[in-house]
């Protein structure tokens, strides 16, 4: 669909963006890739969500690898970093959910992570996905998913408690170039934290950054919603204003569908956003009814823990 907005806002809307890719880019990378995954980021996105999480224990190997096999578009990983400066991929601050420790991963050096079998907890919460080979599955790094799945494999990645880690987003930037993935378009950035997404921009401002937000009541009686980090008032009095903030340094947003079951959003957001030039992602869909509406509303990507399901959906 048109929007007004994709051809009055030059240089800072996709469309610019594509013009300027062509002839040079402010760091250096290949301007074909980022054109490439400019144009490919305006059709559907279907985001593996921790890998194919739903099949196998999130942030491990198995469950990118099964997500890949699947035709997952992007390869979506949350990224945190060890007492020895390692980057691995990892959601939770603290590592009891998923791993058979204990404590908050950031005092965890990368060996000490890895002696720890982060598979074993799937087989117990999931007995129908269950796969002995799941046991002693590792945390991995973000230098081995790459080894794994190379440049020609798109990944979507969160700045996690960068608060906590004044250094992980020039780390994370520097991996990346190293490695060759900002070079082949192949990497977007996301994060709840507009200063996380700035410093990434600053960086290089070349990548393709997602403002992540997450809406829910004021209150527990009230009807009024909010932001949880304040980046955007609440769907209900959201001008185009807020949305041209983000769009100032992002090319999309990501959002939250319910909360504890009551929509948060509605087509008129996703609407809103588009017609100042923001592609809308939401998180995280795992039923085919939600899967179906969200396709109906237009969206232009969505967060599964099946990503098989969304893909028979949508090819």
């Amino acid at each position: 669909m048109d929007h007004p907005m994709l051809t009055t806002r030059p240089l800072r809307t996709l469309a610019g963006a594509l013009a300027v890719a062509t002839l040079f880019t402010s760091s250096g990378t290949s301007a074909n890739s980022i054109e490439q995954q400019l144009e490919v980021l305006q059709d559907f996105q279907v985001i593996a969500h921790r890998g194919a999480s739903g099949h196998a224990p999130e942030h491990t190997l198995p469950a990118w690898q099964l997500a890949h096999d699947m035709g997952a578009d992007y390869l979506e990983l949350d990224i945190q970093m060890t007492a020895d400066g390692r980057l691995v991929g990892f959601k939770d601050e603290n590592i009891d959910r998923t791993t058979n420790g204990e404590g908050p991963l950031r005092d965890y050096t990368l060996a000490e992570l890895q002696s720890l079998d982060a598979g074993s907890w799937f087989n117990q919460a999931n007995p129908n996905h269950a796969r002995s080979d799941f046991e002693g599955t590792r945390v991995v790094t973000l230098d081995e998913v790459i080894d794994r799945f190379g440049t020609q494999t798109r990944y979507y990645i969160e700045t996690k408690s960068a608060e906590r880690d004044p250094t992980l987003e020039a780390e994370l930037m520097d991996t990346l170039s190293e490695r060759g993935l900002i070079e082949a378009g192949a990497v977007v950035i996301q994060s709840f934290s507009q200063e996380s997404l700035r410093e990434v921009e600053s960086i290089n401002p070349d990548v393709p950054l997602v403002q992540l937000v997450w809406y829910y009541p004021e209150s527990e009686d009230s009807d009024t919603l909010i932001e949880w980090t304040g980046v955007t008032p609440g769907p209900g009095t959201i001008i185009d204003a807020d949305f041209e903030t983000i769009r100032e340094y992002a090319v999309g947003i990501g959002s939250n569908l319910n909360y504890q079951g009551d929509a948060v959003i509605d087509e008129a957001f996703v609407k809103q956003a588009q017609a100042n030039d923001l592609r809308v992602h939401v998180y995280t869909i795992n039923d085919i009814p939600a899967m179906e509406q969200l396709i109906d509303w237009g969206v232009d990507g969505i967060f599964t823990d099946f990503p098989d399901r969304l893909v028979r959906l949508t090819r």
